[in-house]
């Protein structure tokens, strides 16, 4: 079957693979001249099953509010006259009942969990290197508070396979021995030994090396502007390449992996999907001082910030900022980050080197992705993955590649669709054509 991936993220360059494992022709369209350009460019590298408990949950409506107006807020609504952010505020809101928020943590620890033993298969399998750590994930706590509150929600996720432990302030600092610096000010922490982290945009580079070689085609530079219907189905995907020029690119069936684009591209065929961009923000510099720099990747709860070392980098990212597709860096929130660390870990890394980067995260009200089938039979979604795309990216990708080819996911979790028929099988490639 000839199968056209929408994106060449993290989410389309794996759904690209594992589509080509299974013996389909592959064809990849991206806006961007290289691979992992934007959302899955410079985040927190972190691949965190621990990190399971929803934007959403029964402590975020109090927060919120009180975050209103703080420009270095971790979760930010910057209201606007916009009624799909009204609309995903509302959802989200709902999904803040103890209920939703555990049937939430259920879902994601599942794909988390399936997604990481994944990663780790296709590591050893296609012999990939992207400053990998296998040294698991530290959530450290100053807020007594805020650690009381992580220990039903850590308990849950053990239950669910997810062993993340409830450790002291001293182990903590047992593990990661820069937080000594910080000792006095800590609470406890959580321990998740099985989690990892690494350079996402670099394993996207990777990969697409290893498809490009095992035959499929990437068109970059190329922005996609229409999925056209026909008879019920898509027919062709309309776009334009890096000279303005127009073509159309046809195959059996399609994959959307376009991150917060997503919701934009589906919106024409009557399909509505909850995504909302939220902002995050990274911070990358070189390391300093080795001997004050953590080596383990690092939680900040009660911050939302997530700290991975990167080979001699240094890599600090998080909050969120709900105001639509604006991309702009706002210099008080990189600003908060910076002084984070330095409280932290003063010394550790250059921060006269700091670089700053923000990409728009496609967030669902849940947390919950969206994976599977949709109402046309041979359009096929791979999106909504907010703060965990690296984290769920080689789990999603598989998933989705079987339910394209008409089996079921090796992974007990809630697909859109699952049982959607799979399309037709039809000419050789995918043609790309002048229109």
């Amino acid at each position: 079957m000839n199968v056209v991936v929408l994106g060449a993220g993290l989410l389309g360059v794996t759904s690209a693979w594992f589509l080509r494992q299974l013996g389909h022709d592959v064809t990849v369209v991206d806006r961007q001249a290289t691979p992992a350009a934007e959302t899955s460019f410079a985040n927190g590298g972190q691949i965190s099953v621990s990190h399971a408990e929803p934007w959403a949950n029964p402590s975020a409506p109090l927060k919120v509010l009180q975050w209103l107006g703080k420009e270095d807020a971790p979760l930010l609504f910057r209201l606007r006259a916009d009624a799909r952010q009204w609309l995903w505020g509302l959802q989200f809101m709902r999904e803040c009942t103890p209920a939703r928020t555990r049937h939430n943590i259920e879902q994601i620890v599942r794909l988390g969990t399936y997604s990481r033993e994944t990663l780790g298969q296709l590591r050893r399998d296609a012999g990939l290197e992207y400053d990998q750590r296998t040294q698991g994930i530290l959530h450290f706590y100053t807020n007594p508070k805020e650690f009381d509150a992580a220990e039903a929600p850590a308990a849950q996720m053990r239950a669910l396979g997810c062993d993340r432990r409830v450790v002291s302030a001293d182990e903590a600092v047992r593990i990661e021995p820069a937080l000594a610096q910080v000792r006095d000010r800590l609470a406890g922490a959580t321990y998740t030994a099985e989690d990892e982290s690494g350079d996402a945009n670099r394993f996207a580079r990777e990969l697409v090396r290893r498809c490009e070689a095992a035959g499929v085609r990437f068109l970059m530079s190329h922005t996609v502007t229409a999925l056209r219907e026909a008879g019920g189905e898509i027919d062709h995907v309309e776009a334009t390449d890096a000279e303005g020029r127009f073509r159309r690119v046809r195959g059996d069936a399609y994959v959307v992996a376009m991150g917060s684009l997503s919701p934009l591209l589906v919106k024409p065929l009557g399909i509505r999907l909850p995504i909302y961009p939220a902002k995050g923000y990274s911070v990358t510099m070189p390391v300093k001082d080795a001997s004050k720099a953590h080596q383990v990747s690092l939680t900040d709860d009660e911050y939302k910030l997530v700290f991975s070392r990167l080979g001699d980098r240094l890599r600090i990212a998080g909050t969120a900022e709900l105001n639509g597709y604006d991309r702009d860096l706002n210099r008080v929130r990189c600003e908060a980050i910076v002084r984070r660390v330095e409280q932290l870990f003063p010394g550790a890394g250059d921060t006269a080197e700091a670089q700053f980067w923000t990409g728009l995260r496609p967030a669902t009200p849940s947390n919950v992705p969206i994976i599977g089938g949709s109402k046309l039979p041979n359009l096929y979604l791979n999106t909504g993955h907010g703060t965990l795309g690296w984290t769920h990216a080689c789990g999603s990708g598989k998933s989705v590649a079987r339910i394209v080819s008409g089996l079921a996911p090796e992974v007990d979790f809630a697909f859109t669709a699952q049982s959607a028929r799979p399309p037709r099988a039809g000419a050789l490639r995918p043609s790309v054509g002048r229109g």
